[in-house]
Formats: structure tokens, sequence, C-alpha cells
């Protein structure tokens, strides 16, 4: 596996985005185990992206402002509605006593939701894969699904790290209802923000 790919992707994945968002609240709302689900439930959410550029389809999603469009505005959308659950007292920030409350599929459907509903992946991998290709390859599909496949494996192991830690200060937030209350505000925020930025992307 080629060492710049790996360095790339870690730096790509590490970058703050709304990925690392929701495996952090999942984290500090309930527990490891949902971080863990969370960061599954964003790396299964490339998939699609991955065989979209394999396939090169993500070529016509970028010729197709309509269909680019339509994704895209579907996206921004569900990250204001997350804005909203997670600025509630009662939504998707709060900390729960019993971390088995919310259930597996629940949490995993939620972060695959959040990835798949961003075009601008399957126009990342289109333009990020070939470029660690090398020329005299023949089997170029099955290399970039290699590269996917290394990709997604980063993308899991750091936003795990994300959430376990989240996970691990979680008890000290329960102490502290005036944090919280400032973390709600915070992660709200950063939804939109990101609402805004995918909003305005063009393909």
């Amino acid at each position: 596996m080629n060492a710049e790919f790996l360095v790339t992707s870690l730096i790509v994945v590490a970058s703050p985005g709304t990925g690392a968002l929701v495996t952090l609240a999942a984290g500090l709302s309930h527990g490891t185990r949902a971080s863990l689900l969370a960061a599954l439930g964003c790396t299964l959410g490339i998939i699609p992206h991955v065989l979209v550029a394999v396939t090169g389809l993500a070529a016509v999603l970028h010729a197709s402002a309509v269909a680019f469009d339509a994704i895209k505005y579907g996206g921004a959308a569900y990250l204001l509605y997350m804005a909203w659950l997670t600025a509630r007292d009662d939504g998707a920030l709060r900390i729960e006593t019993d971390v088995r409350a919310l259930a597996a599929r629940d949490i995993v459907a939620n972060a695959v939701l959040v990835n798949l509903l961003n075009p601008k992946l399957s126009i990342f991998f289109l333009a990020f894969l070939p470029q660690f290709v090398a020329p005299a390859e023949q089997h170029v599909t099955v290399a970039m699904m290699e590269l996917s496949a290394a990709f997604m494996a980063v993308t899991f192991v750091v936003f795990a790290f994300y959430g376990v830690f989240a996970a691990r200060v979680r008890d000290r937030i329960l102490t502290r209802p005036g944090l919280l209350k400032w973390l709600r505000c915070g992660f709200a925020a950063a939804f939109v923000a990101m609402s805004a930025k995918l909003a305005l992307v063009r393909p």
C-alpha cells in the first residue's frame, strides 16, 4: 500500500467534518458502544460514493446539475435537521444514563445518511483515487477498490478514536449541565455551518 496514500487519507479523514461531529456526539451522549457504531455507520456511508466513483458515475453526477443539486440540498436539509435535534434538550446530544437506550440500527442509519447525502464525496473519490493508481496498472478497478478499502479503514479508526475519547469524558459532562448546554449550541452551530457549506458546493 502506498504510504503517501495512507498519510493523505489520514489528513483528509482527521480534518473536522460532519462524520467526526456525528461520532463525537454519539460518544458524548450514548457512550463507547454508540461511538463505535457511529464510526461504523460513517464508514459504511462511504461505500456508495466509492462505487459511484469507481464505475465512473461520478462524472455523470458532476455533469448533471439537477442530480447533483438534488442530493446536495437533501444533504444540507438533513444537516439542518441534525442541528435542530442537537440543540434540543431532549435531542441527539442528550446524555443518556442508560448507554443502551438507543438502538444500534438507529445510530448506524443516522451516520450512514450523513455521508450518503453528500455528493461531493463521489467527486472527491473520482479525483482522489486515480492519483494513486500506477499508470501501468492493468487492473485499475481492483486497485481503486483496494485503495478505497484502505481509506475506509482509516476512516473507521480515526472516527472511532474521536468517539471513544468523547465517551471517556462524558461522565465529567454529566456533572456540568452548563457545559452540556454550550456543547449543544456548538454542535448545532457546526451542523448549520456545514449545511451552508454543502449548499454552496458546486459540482
